[in-house]
């Protein structure tokens, strides 16, 4: 079962643009390794690919002065990959968060139109009130004295024994 982060559109969203929410799976991303670069361009992740180019150019132009082999330069290239197969929803997440998406919630499920139907019937039941249910009310005033109310005593100890030297 895999984890999803939900990400709604800046602008808010009602029922009618759902649609608009996007799924982002927690784990590794096999195409983000295969094809890291066109797996951020296909995303629109304009800062990443540039970080990424950068990354990878700086790593080769060092590599190469330090006088590695290519096939040295070849296997940190895929440790590289490997890397961005890992933290892609991470990226993404970054990307989003960047452009005014809000994180409103972390859902799971076997897949992600599986984790979608388990996160729309959560939020219609949350929005939706409950039949018999009593109205919403304001929260009752606290009691107002001249005097604050008095907090009760902490214990001396914290743990699994309430008292120092209780037995049962």
């Amino acid at each position: 079962m895999s984890t999803y982060t939900v990400h709604e559109p800046p602008q808010g969203a009602t029922a009618a643009d759902t649609a608009r929410f996007v799924f982002v799976r927690d784990g590794f991303s096999f195409w983000a390794f295969l094809f890291g670069p066109l797996w951020m361009l296909w995303h629109r992740m304009w800062l990443v690919l540039l970080g990424y180019i950068v990354m990878s150019g700086g790593l080769v132009i060092l590599l190469r002065a330090a006088g590695a082999s290519g096939s040295v330069v070849a296997f940190i290239g895929l440790l590289l990959s490997f890397l961005v197969g890992l933290e892609a929803g991470t990226l993404r997440r970054f990307t989003l968060g960047r452009r005014g998406w809000h994180n409103v919630g972390v859902v799971s499920g076997d897949n992600v139109e599986h984790a979608e139907r388990r996160f729309f019937d959560a939020w219609v039941r949350q929005a939706a009130p409950h039949p018999g249910a009593p109205a919403a009310s304001a929260p009752p005033a606290p009691p107002s004295s001249g005097t604050p109310p008095r907090m009760p005593r902490a214990p001396d100890v914290v743990g699994l024994f309430p008292e120092p030297g209780a037995s049962r």
